[in-house]
């Protein structure tokens, strides 16, 4: 089947960076969007940028002016570069990829582990 592996989560101050990356292995035959979602304690599950194969970006207002999505399609690998951290960007971040298995086979959608993020203030 279909692994997405994040990494590049941790603990960071306030007004600092992290750089989380995801990529996908397996049975894949094309990907068409990625993204990132995230989830603090005791809330939804939301959605924080999101990129078409293309290279189309969209962002959640929150992260707007510091967050930057990115793909590398021949790895199969999407990022996020947070910068300006605030603690309200505490959460666990999950990978997310809209995977085709086959040609004549429809879009599956695939989640990661998730990686903590943690800004302290």
């Amino acid at each position: 089947q279909v692994q997405l592996v994040e990494s590049g989560g941790g603990l960071v101050q306030a007004g600092g960076s992290l750089r989380l990356s995801c990529a996908a292995s397996g049975s894949i035959f094309s990907i068409n969007a990625m993204g990132w979602y995230r989830q603090a304690p005791g809330k939804q599950r939301e959605l924080v940028a999101g990129i078409t194969s293309g290279g189309t970006t969209n962002y959640a207002d929150s992260v707007k002016g510091r967050f930057t999505i990115s793909r590398t399609n021949a790895k199969n690998t999407v990022y996020l570069q947070m910068n300006s951290l605030k603690p309200e960007d505490t959460a666990v971040y999950y990978c997310n990829a809209d995977v085709k298995v086959g040609a004549w086979i429809g879009l599956h959608e695939y989640w990661g582990q998730g990686t903590q993020v943690t800004v302290s203030s």
